[in-house]
């Protein structure tokens, strides 16, 4: 669904391509009811909407304050959240995940919004956000151009998919919040002969902000998957950019940090805790059946005493047969013949092993030829909460759309440990300057 809300640079016939209706397009924002369906009566002004944000905007709080563009299902503001930022708002295009961050941020928070046709300037004057206003500006804008699962020879410069990279760098350049954070794919940072991270780190620079870019894996932050991303970290108070130090460390077996709570977070770690099931089985919300052991169950139940979305999906004959046919750690290529696909994955049906990392989440977990997604005991998929625990969602953040939209939330969410990290170093640069 694609939808109009506001100045459309190319007018009236890009308006009737989107299917909007000029003559009531007044810059419309959409915001879902809790069944994730429209109804006129939830078209809303964009101007009127945003009023609850012009109040929110001159609260006075104690708390650094933050707006994530391009917010998703809310990873970034998760971490923000638990670093100690008042988060303001959340913008994305996908209503479903903006029903998800309404859900986990306040029901005024998330605003169902094509960025690409609203600008910096609008946004501004409709939200009553000044230029040099805001602490932190957070962000991650679509990136599937450099992504590593579209093959080199179809991956350009002017890949339109990209464009968005460039609309979040123009809205930082408007609003000039004291701290930027954006957020990419690993690939992005060396993408075209790092054509993109000059152009990013030029017009930062330009913006009069002291900026760096690094690449940081995501177990080295308490996360429990191998995932790498890009973060471009800027700061406008002539202060020297530090990314946070790692946290976890490798801990093989001789290790020293072997066994303890310094040591890269396992799937054990992550989903021992929560009940067995069968393929089919399971009911939101449900008890937990066991306590949590160790630090990240701990962390991850601190603020919920009930169970959502632990729920296995049923799967189809022939992949149950293939997933009952290997053992943990093994995938397509350990399947008897007969089994196994004429075309696959490197990773398809894989299961995912107790003690070790599990590979990168993807929006694509909910199907076992998608990669490394069977659970290690249960002849199943993972669930959504065991995806989310892999991705360092803590339990009480409450995903709302169908199951599918969920997968698709917590796939392509930035993990909120590693973010917290992150912003937890910018609050340590506001207070330097306060």
């Amino acid at each position: 669904m694609v939808f109009c809300v506001g100045d459309c640079d190319n007018g009236k016939s890009q308006c009737a391509r989107r299917k909007a209706d000029w003559a009531g397009a007044i810059h419309l924002i959409i915001m879902p009811n809790s069944n994730n369906e429209l109804t006129t009566g939830e078209y809303y002004g964009i101007q009127s909407k945003m009023r609850i944000l012009r109040e929110r905007v001159k609260e006075k709080t104690p708390l650094p304050r933050v707006v994530d563009l391009f917010c998703g299902c809310g990873g970034m503001s998760w971490g923000a959240k638990r670093a100690g930022f008042n988060v303001l708002a959340g913008v994305d295009h996908d209503i479903a995940a903006i029903d998800t961050y309404r859900r986990n941020f306040g029901e005024d928070a998330g605003y169902a919004v094509d960025l690409d046709h609203l600008s910096p300037k609008n946004f501004g004057e409709y939200s009553n956000l000044e230029p040099e206003e805001l602490d932190l500006l957070i962000g991650g804008p679509p990136c599937q151009g450099f992504s590593k699962n579209v093959p080199r020879k179809f991956r350009y410069l002017e890949d339109s998919r990209n464009r968005l990279v460039r609309r979040f760098i123009e809205y930082a350049e408007y609003l000039r919040p004291r701290i930027i954070i954006m957020e990419n794919v690993a690939e992005m940072k060396k993408s075209f002969d790092g054509a993109y991270t000059d152009e990013i780190l030029e017009r930062f620079t330009r913006a009069g902000y002291t900026v760096k870019v690094r690449v940081l894996f995501a177990p080295d932050y308490g996360v429990p998957q191998r995932r790498r991303r890009a973060f471009f970290f800027a700061n406008r108070m002539d202060e020297k950019v530090i990314f946070p130090a790692a946290t976890h460390f490798n801990g093989g077996q001789d290790s020293l940090f072997a066994m303890n709570e310094s040591s890269y977070t396992t799937v054990r770690d992550a989903l021992g805790d929560l009940p067995s099931l069968n393929h089919g089985e399971g009911k939101s919300p449900m008890e937990y059946d066991k306590p949590p052991m160790g630090w990240f169950q701990t962390e991850m139940r601190r603020n919920s005493e009930i169970l959502y979305d632990h729920v296995a999906r049923k799967l189809a004959d022939t992949q149950f047969e293939r997933l009952a046919s290997i053992r943990a750690g093994q995938g397509a290529k350990d399947l008897p013949e007969h089994l196994k696909p004429k075309s696959h994955f490197s990773g398809a049906y894989g299961r995912l092993e107790w003690d070790d990392l599990a590979p990168t989440i993807t929006r694509w977990v909910f199907h076992p030829g998608s990669g490394r997604f069977g659970h290690p005991s249960d002849v199943r998929v993972i669930t959504i909460r065991e995806a989310a625990r892999l991705q360092s969602f803590s339990d009480d953040f409450i995903f709302r759309g169908t199951y599918i939209q969920k997968s698709h939330q917590v796939g392509n969410a930035v993990p909120p440990l590693m973010m917290q990290a992150i912003a937890t170093e910018a609050k340590k640069l506001l207070r330097r300057q306060d």
